[in-house]
């Protein structure tokens, strides 16, 4: 659809992003680094190799240029990710554009929480939107019915999601296994603490 910017287009008539400002200041590089360093080399426990603290410098440069602010598009993208509904929004729509009611039907249907409200879907459509993932047309109808597609940003955003996924797929089996491990080593610390408390 040529309302849409999807990979290839060259022209996108959707709605402007709504801007938000935060008065978090930017991140003091070196104010950090020099914190950093203090922490490192006051405690016992920390590491003390220079391959640890290379490392912990390269992170920070990389906050201080991709932005640590809740606000700052970095925290925002893993913020989406890391959300109930929004990553599923994506992947139905980089199936085929679907209008409001579609979507909370599909939604309601695929998701393994359950059905979405309308208020949390129009919220998620929202945030989706203004991070330029979606794409938003109002169709004229009486009443008037509202059309959601991927952008282009939100297709290259569901490549990156397919190659998470993979990822999780290779590695299911031993994610579990450490899982396994893990509640077993508990179960057992929680019973001898119990015995020791008894």
């Amino acid at each position: 659809m040529p309302w849409c910017r999807r990979p290839g287009d060259d022209d996108c008539t959707r709605r402007a992003p709504v801007t938000t400002l935060s008065n978090t200041p930017k991140l003091n590089l070196p104010a950090v680094l020099q914190a950093v360093d203090a922490l490192l080399s006051h405690d016992a426990s920390a590491p003390s190799s220079p391959e640890a603290r290379t490392a912990l410098h390269a992170l920070l440069q990389n906050m201080a240029h991709d932005g640590h602010r809740r606000s700052d598009p970095i925290r925002e993208v893993f913020a989406r990710l890391g959300d109930r509904w929004s990553v599923l929004l994506i992947l139905l729509l980089r199936a085929s554009d679907f209008r409001h009611a579609m979507l909370r039907r599909l939604v309601s249907t695929l998701a393994a929480e359950g059905e979405i409200s309308q208020r949390m879907l129009t919220l998620r459509l929202r945030e989706l939107e203004r991070d330029g993932l979606i794409c938003r047309r109002t169709l004229p109808t009486n009443p008037p019915g509202v059309v959601y597609a991927l952008s282009e940003a939100g297709h290259g955003l569901a490549t990156q999601i397919d190659a998470l996924m993979n990822w999780t797929r290779e590695h299911s089996a031993a994610i579990l296994a450490a899982q396994r491990r893990y509640g077993a080593v508990a179960a057992a610390a929680g019973g001898a603490a119990a015995d020791e408390g008894g």
